[in-house]
């Protein structure tokens, strides 16, 4: 894709070798659900609220964040959720991987990185999706919002997926396509990575002030030399 303003900041700036971790978003980073994710609010909307056009606009910009806080955030009924998670689950065939996101993932297993992912969706979701996919087992933790105390843009679910990994903030980097992964990262003290591949309007990703830019999957290992022993 095209290089974004301000997407020179690549992933060989100024920044120490990542040694350890990646912490993956998922939707719009590992996996492209922007278009299931529209219809299961359709249908929910429909569902709950009645006739006239679901507000697409409005609940683009609050992407990545947990379901039900969306809703809150809208004014919406928390009754949306039943039939959005339904829904989802009924099209998750039709979410495709991100080129070369299969490719990242092996190379950095073979580097001896560990990866981990942190969702906005359920941990459940997120686990059958991942499996569904043949993605799961590069994962060694998948986490959910409903599985930490506050959901992005707290840094708790970045915190939580260190502590499973036995690792320093120093240790990991944080990969999300929304302003909600950056503060999270920004929160936990990890350094953050803006994924730009998925997006059409790079700006309120850009403003959240990621550490690094990265217009493709690949530009990640950059990042991510080989672990060492020391």
């Amino acid at each position: 894709m095209a290089t974004a303003p301000g997407a020179d900041r690549t992933a060989t700036a100024t920044l120490r070798p990542v040694r350890r971790a990646v912490i993956f978003d998922l939707d719009g980073v590992l996996v492209d659900s922007f278009a299931v994710m529209y219809e299961a609010f359709a249908v929910a909307y429909k569902e709950v609220v009645g006739d006239g056009p679901a507000p697409f606009d409005e609940y683009r910009r609050h992407l990545g964040r947990y379901f039900p806080d969306i809703m809150r955030i809208m004014g919406l009924p928390l009754e949306m959720e039943e039939p959005f998670v339904r829904e989802s689950y009924r099209l998750a065939s039709k979410v495709p991987v991100f080129g070369g996101v299969v490719e990242l993932l092996t190379t950095l297993r073979v580097r001896g990185l560990r990866l981990a992912v942190a969702t906005g969706k359920s941990g459940e979701r997120a686990r059958s999706l991942l499996d569904r996919l043949g993605l799961l087992p590069f994962f060694d933790h998948v986490i959910g919002s409903d599985e930490v105390a506050r959901p992005k843009p707290a840094p708790d679910i970045v915190e939580h997926a260190l502590d499973l990994m036995g690792l320093s903030p120093e240790q990991a980097v944080m990969v999300g396509d929304a302003p909600t992964d950056i503060a999270s990262a920004h929160g936990a003290g990890v350094t953050s990575a803006g994924a730009l591949w998925a997006l059409s309007d790079t700006g309120e990703l850009l403003a959240a002030g990621p550490a690094v830019v990265l217009g493709r999957p690949a530009d990640l290992l950059a990042l991510c030399p080989p672990v060492t022993g020391d």
